[in-house]
């Protein structure tokens, strides 16, 4: 089992535990540190906390900098240097934006997203020759894996039921 693996193993949960507990879309992110160790998880927020931003990829990024920061000691240090963002869906723009904000080394996601993708579907943000950094990109990882999950949520939607386990959950 690779690093990544077993990232898309957590990624997975996560996204999976979003909808279960609040009915979010879903979607699980795992930062990696530059030694291929989980510094940061995060799933869809945005059901549970009302923030438009509360997107798995913000969430991770946020808590790997909090993590990377105090282990450091350097508190105001935003930058993710050498790390991955390992993300069962592809980026949407804002993620991606954050991604090349936050100085990361590599993404890695799962399927495409051809309604708001931004690192290959729609736009290649993380790519962009315009931007100061640019990062590694791999895209497709456990596509299968992660295009079940979001396809039993929105079959789930479609008909009524707001959880896998076929309660609705309070919606934040």
């Amino acid at each position: 089992m690779t690093t990544w693996d077993r990232a898309f193993d957590i990624a997975l949960a996560a996204a999976r535990q979003a909808w279960e507990d609040s009915g979010d879309v879903p979607v699980g992110a795992v930062v990696l540190n530059p030694d291929g160790q989980v510094l940061a998880i995060g799933a869809n927020q945005r059901e549970l906390t009302g923030d438009p931003t509360a997107h798995a990829e913000i969430v991770a990024l946020r808590r790997a900098v909090a993590v990377s920061a105090q282990r450091s000691g350097r508190l105001q240090d935003w930058r993710l240097d050498g790390c991955t963002l390992v993300v069962t869906l592809e980026p949407c723009a804002m993620c991606a934006g954050a991604a090349v904000a936050a100085r990361l080394a590599r993404l890695v996601y799962g399927p495409l997203d051809p309604k708001a993708g931004a690192v290959a579907s729609l736009f290649d943000v993380v790519r962009d020759p315009r931007l100061p950094h640019r990062l590694d990109v791999r895209g497709g990882f456990r596509q299968a894996d992660c295009a079940a999950l979001l396809t039993e949520f929105f079959a789930a939607q479609r008909s009524g039921s707001a959880s896998p386990r076929g309660d609705n959950p309070p919606r934040g």
